[in-house]
């Protein structure tokens, strides 16, 4: 019968990100009589017909008035849900997280209430602990409220290889450490553009998702998967290169691949103490490898020889602990000593400074860097007697000690 008046009704809101009414746009005739009161007629015979039915009428009165009014709880809601706002979200992404986990009545609410708050802006990304059927502006109030996050984080710090990555993200998550390193084995489905694992040095390309994994304050999602969490760190590295224009500025400014730039960061990661030491760690590693300041082209870094330890579970050892036959041992695929180039991976997760000075590197002829003493001060030489005073200095102030210390 409400066919035969000529009304249509859509179906219940269900939010409003990407949905769009029915309507008509109808010729104007001239005639009178027509038009808006003709329409409000059907509409109180359409409510008057309703109400005849009985109980039934109730669904179908409803259904005319969320063509007026908001769907909205009335309540403070019930029960207890998690809900995660993610990075980059708009106030249409949250209602409709909200909506799905059945926070609000309708995503329109949601931000009616944003729009009612000048707050709102104010949300952040995060795992909030909120209730089912809620009033919208009683939602928005708990993800104001610090006190409703729930904190499940862990941070990495700048510089820790994968392995111990994964073991710190297992502690938090009770997830076994094997699951992350099965993760591990496949980077590009983890995220990394495969365009990444090229060189422009001849030497292959080793897949690895180590330097990929950024280092930060993760929220884990709960239920989170290993690959999840991993897919995370990988987004972000994703996020922070780009803000850099790493890709674009380490091909068109020193001349290499984004990968041996991140090889690169990676190294002065390991080796600076001072962060403000990245950059001229960096052009020590260019000079060295691209520019012949040195015949053999070798790096000869100690930081690779004990990246290769902890890949065996084999703690590492300060440099002048280091045996000969460990330092050139040409099994060993991280020998800088007497293999040239750069090593085959990355040999840390460097932070965005240390991705900055490979890309920015001072200029400069150092082919030396040195710890200088125990505060990790750093030294820069650009000949054989500027080594050997370096060389001296850390004698004295006993960075070095024995065999190592006789000249």
């Amino acid at each position: 019968m409400i066919d035969d008046l000529g009304l249509e009704f859509d179906e219940p809101e269900r939010g409003e990100k990407g949905k769009h009414r029915r309507g008509a746009v109808r010729k104007r005739t001239g005639k009178s009589g027509g038009g808006r009161g003709k329409t409000i007629f059907a509409l109180l015979m359409a409510i008057v017909l309703l109400g005849g039915i009985g109980g039934g009428a109730y669904v179908g009165f409803d259904r005319i008035r969320n063509h007026f009014v908001t769907p909205d709880y009335d309540g403070s809601g019930t029960g207890e849900v998690l809900v995660q706002v993610k990075k980059g979200d708009f106030l249409a992404d949250i209602g409709d997280t909200l909506y799905t986990a059945g926070v609000v009545k309708s995503t329109k609410a949601f931000i009616e209430a944003a729009d009612a708050n000048s707050r709102s802006k104010n949300v952040g990304e995060g795992t909030y602990k909120l209730r089912k059927q809620m009033k919208a502006e009683l939602a928005l109030n708990l993800l104001l409220d610090p006190k409703s996050r729930v904190i499940s984080g862990v941070t990495i710090p700048e510089g820790t290889i994968s392995l111990n990555i994964y073991a710190l993200l297992s502690k938090q998550t009770k997830i076994p450490v094997k699951d992350f390193q099965a993760a591990a084995k496949d980077p590009v489905k983890l995220g990394v553009p495969a365009e990444w694992f090229v060189r422009e040095d001849g030497k292959k390309v080793t897949k690895s998702i180590e330097g990929f994994l950024y280092p930060s304050t993760y929220e884990i999602p709960p239920k989170a998967t290993a690959e999840q969490i991993l897919s995370m760190m990988v987004d972000e590295f994703l996020r922070v290169t780009k803000g850099l224009d790493f890709v674009n500025r380490a091909k068109a400014e020193r001349k290499i691949s984004p990968y041996e730039a991140l090889i690169t960061a990676s190294i002065a990661q390991a080796e600076a103490v001072d962060p403000k030491d990245f950059a001229k760690v960096s052009r020590v590693i260019y000079n060295r490898v691209y520019a012949g300041k040195i015949g053999c082209r070798c790096l000869g870094i100690d930081s690779g020889i004990n990246y290769s330890f902890r890949l065996q579970g084999i703690p590492p050892k300060d440099s002048d602990d280091l045996l000969a036959s460990e330092i050139h041992n040409l099994k060993n695929p991280y020998n800088t000593h007497d293999v040239a180039g750069l090593p085959i991976t990355p040999i840390s997760n460097p932070g965005e400074g240390a991705l900055k000075g490979a890309l920015d590197p001072p200029p400069g002829d150092w082919i030396f860097f040195m710890t200088t003493d125990q505060k990790g001060t750093m030294g820069y030489g650009s000949n054989d007697a500027e080594y050997i005073q370096l060389r001296k200095t850390m004698c004295k102030n006993k960075v070095l000690t024995g065999e190592n210390c006789r000249f």
